[in-house]
């Protein structure tokens, strides 16, 4: 009896230990086959969309004058006797500018208004006596020889005052001349004249902003370039002069060969901007057909943004992209993807190319997201 009972107890132990060793076993099997599966990170996706949206394109360039117009002399070798102006002056059209010694030429201007009435008195003494002519003529005391005397006589005269009157427009012309006017209203941007300067005729002495008015001479690349049109609005900003507006007012037809930038000539609204400034802008183009996904989707390798694109099998790959405007949490991407594909938006930043990734919902992603961020 006694040896039946320690033959039982010795098959109940030895039935335990196999038992336990198959439990080992079994665990290690299940480990392995853990481990040999693929982990998935687990994000959340969004659809590329194709919208409107409001778009600007950003230009940049040198601030210039809307129209510049030279101011010379016309009448040369006289000495400029006043400057009337200087630079940063705003003037009237027809304001005096320069002043130059007129004397000589008022000298002249006296001696043909007395020449012009010499002439006059030549052509009334020349018709008084064709007059008289013609009547002695009629009566038969007069020949025909002398008649046509009297008529040559006359006929000279009248162009002598005619040859008198003309000397005389020009010497007031000449005279007009000494006195250099606006001949625009403009802002003063530039003087070469001096008090005592002799001048020469064509000489510049100075040169207007016509109007005052400026623009922006902004290089807009030769892509955007199709969207600028004339009279589009637009925020002008420089770090020394502040912020103004401004209106597109050209788009020229010509872009440079060798750096692709096109040119919009942005008219400039007040402000403290000065030619020649260095200046950016935003151009407002309107709404635009887009493609747009989150912004959280957007992350940077080396420095270039792009997006982590769901293929199939739920793997990923990372897809550079160009960026341009943003509404709201909408970020419009221009070039790198098309309408319907997926993007991940949550957990975007954990990836790298051909991960597995589970898609899960906002609130699944966000609980999920420190485990996975320790564990990695």
């Amino acid at each position: 009896m006694t040896n039946i009972l320690r033959k039982s107890v010795a098959g109940a132990v030895m039935a335990v230990l196999g038992l336990t060793l198959a439990a080992c076993g079994g665990g290690e099997e299940a480990d392995k086959a853990a481990a040999a599966a693929p982990s998935r990170q687990t994000v959340t996706a969004a659809t590329v969309t194709a919208s409107s949206l409001p778009r600007t394109v950003t230009a940049s360039g040198s601030v210039s004058a809307w129209e510049e117009v030279p101011v010379g002399a016309e009448t040369g070798g006289l000495t400029a006797t006043g400057v009337f102006v200087d630079e940063g002056a705003y003037v009237r059209q027809g304001q005096p500018l320069v002043q130059l010694n007129d004397a000589l030429l008022r000298a002249q201007l006296g001696q043909q208004q007395a020449a012009v009435a010499a002439a006059e008195a030549n052509v009334a003494r020349d018709e008084a006596a064709l007059g008289r002519a013609r009547e002695l003529r009629e009566r038969g005391f007069l020949s025909q020889a002398s008649l046509d005397t009297a008529l040559a006589n006359e006929r000279a005269s009248k162009a002598g005052l005619d040859s008198a009157r003309a000397s005389l427009s020009e010497t007031r012309t000449r005279v007009n001349q000494a006195t250099i006017r606006a001949p625009v209203s403009g802002l003063v941007a530039s003087r070469s004249v001096t008090r005592g300067q002799i001048v020469q005729a064509g000489t510049e002495l100075f040169r207007l902003v016509r109007d005052g008015r400026l623009e922006l001479d902004a290089q807009i690349p030769e892509t955007e370039l199709r969207l600028v049109r004339a009279g589009m609005s637009a925020v002008v900003s420089s770090e020394q002069a502040g912020q103004t507006t401004g209106t597109v007012r050209i788009v020229t037809p010509e872009v440079d060969p060798q750096s692709r930038l096109g040119v919009a000539r942005i008219s400039l609204t007040g402000g403290a901007l000065r030619p020649g400034m260095f200046a950016r802008a935003e151009i407002d183009v309107g709404a635009q057909p887009a493609l747009t996904v989150p912004s959280q989707a957007i992350v940077y390798r080396e420095g270039k943004p792009g997006v982590y694109v769901i293929d199939q099998g739920d793997r990923v790959r990372f897809q550079s992209v160009e960026t341009g405007g943003r509404n709201g949490g909408a970020l419009a991407i221009t070039a790198g993807l098309t309408a319907g594909q997926r993007v991940v938006v949550q957990g975007a930043g954990f990836l790298g190319d051909g991960d597995l990734v589970r898609v899960v919902a906002a609130r699944q992603a966000a609980a999920a997201q420190p485990a996975q961020g320790a564990a990695r």
